[in-house]
């Protein structure tokens, strides 16, 4: 058992408190579920620190008769029976009364403990409840209830338990409000990734480059543009163990070729012969046409002089007067897939691209230098814009644990000074003890006078 601070004790929750619990009110008694106004707490309510309404909700009428428990304000709920305990213990405390139903455990602390105290106690020590308190051998995740009221954990004095908590509400407040921040960055890189793609595809990204001349740009049709537009199938002859490499939709992962995954291939002669139409060549841009989702694009790489692919992928083959990273670029910022996706989105069960409409994509088409040099630019901000994304993943996962090392200080003493005039736990604790004492021990009844 580890060393306390001066002033601090060891307790187990027997020692302040008596865990409570709920139940379902009964579905086939309508009464019970109509007019719902009374909040009914279940794991899936246990999202927010904070708890003081409910997903679903009991009436009045139930909380009556169906001998509910209405906790009031200020309780501490934790989750002793589900799945999510694979991965986390949560822990809430009530902003209003509710009643809970069988999966839930209610902590009411003893004067002398503070609730909001109790609540990060709990987060704090979540993982070693979880792996020390779990039940063995039950098919849905389970807390023991004895096993958690015999828990040890650090207890100090009332005084330094307030300025505990006030330090954890300063710091923690600032903590999410960091993380909410952080958050919101992937949605703002993306907006930039999209703005970037529409300078790009309108010639807005270039205008400094020309020096202020007029562009050149013509637009035509994917089919007159490329040297190929082709979708492929699949062979009827099956696939091999080896051969060309046979990419599927699967193969297309955050805008690459992944062919690691699942690999499969198709014999040289199946190649040249039936699937002689799907051939892919190292430059060309693929698409999915069937989804969702659609809008899944890559460059086929130079790891193998030829590819084939299946009757969900189009192909668009670079040509003299359009180079492979100007055709993504369109594909990605343009008007006619992103025109042909909304169509799609607002139809029922249609989730395909033809490949004339894939012919029919219209393509603006400046010179040759002019989309090199867009290319190079989109490239460029692609790659600011994927660093500060690592950047931000990197932040977010320091944050994440951030909230459980300023707890650990916390239940450590180190996150606030001691007071050597405070009260110590040992003296609270047994004052605690001598109270729930005297509360249980039996009144002894008067004789009747004769």
């Amino acid at each position: 058992m580890s060393e306390l601070p001066v002033g601090w004790a060891h307790f187990s929750l027997k020692d302040i408190c008596v865990l409570s619990g709920g139940k379902t009110p009964s579905k086939a008694n309508s009464a019970f579920w109509s007019s719902p106004d009374v909040p009914w707490i279940s794991p899936k309510d246990m999202k927010r620190p904070l708890l003081e309404t409910s997903e679903d909700k009991i009436s009045q009428i139930a909380l009556d008769d169906a001998g509910m428990t209405l906790y009031p304000k200020d309780s501490v709920l934790m989750v002793t029976r589900s799945g999510i305990l694979q991965h986390t213990f949560p822990v809430a405390l009530t902003g209003a009364p509710v009643t809970v139903n069988q999966d839930i455990k209610v902590l009411r602390p003893t004067q002398g403990v503070s609730p909001k105290f109790s609540f990060y106690m709990l987060k704090s020590y979540g993982s070693q409840i979880l792996s020390e308190c779990s039940k063995d051998g039950t098919t849905v995740q389970s807390i023991d209830s004895e096993k958690l009221l015999s828990f040890s954990f650090p207890l100090p004095p009332l005084a330094e338990q307030i300025r505990i908590v006030q330090k954890l509400d300063e710091l923690l407040t600032q903590v999410d409000t960091l993380k909410a921040r952080i958050d919101a960055i992937p949605t703002q890189l993306k907006r930039f990734r999209h703005s970037v793609l529409k300078a790009a595809v309108t010639g807005r990204l270039t205008e400094s480059w020309r020096d202020g001349q007029t562009p050149e740009w013509s637009y035509q049709k994917a089919a007159d543009v490329c040297d190929k537009v082709q979708s492929g199938g699949t062979p009827k002859e099956g696939f091999t163990d080896s051969g060309v490499a046979f990419l599927k939709v699967y193969n297309i992962v955050n805008q690459k070729v992944y062919f690691d995954y699942r690999a499969q291939y198709i014999t040289e002669a199946i190649h040249k012969g039936s699937s002689a139409k799907s051939i892919a060549k190292p430059g060309d841009v693929i698409m999915n046409i069937v989804g969702p989702p659609l809008g899944k694009i890559a460059t086929i790489p130079a790891s193998h002089e030829e590819w084939n692919i299946n009757q969900a992928i189009t192909l668009f083959r670079p040509s003299n007067r359009i180079i492979s990273g100007w055709i993504t670029i369109v594909l990605e910022g343009g008007e006619s897939l992103r025109t042909i996706m909304n169509e799609t989105k607002g139809s029922a069960g249609q989730v395909n691209i033809s490949l004339s409409q894939c012919r029919h994509f219209v393509f603006p088409v400046p010179s040759i230098a002019e989309q090199e040099e867009i290319v190079r630019r989109v490239e460029q901000l692609f790659a600011f814009a994927d660093q500060l994304e690592a950047k931000v993943a990197s932040a977010k996962s320091r944050i994440d644990h951030l909230t459980q090392s300023i707890l650990a200080k916390a239940f450590q003493g180190d996150l606030v000074p001691q007071d050597p005039n405070d009260e110590p736990a040992s003296v609270l604790l047994e004052r605690i003890k001598a109270q729930r004492a005297t509360a249980l021990k039996p009144k002894r009844s008067r004789k009747a006078s004769v």
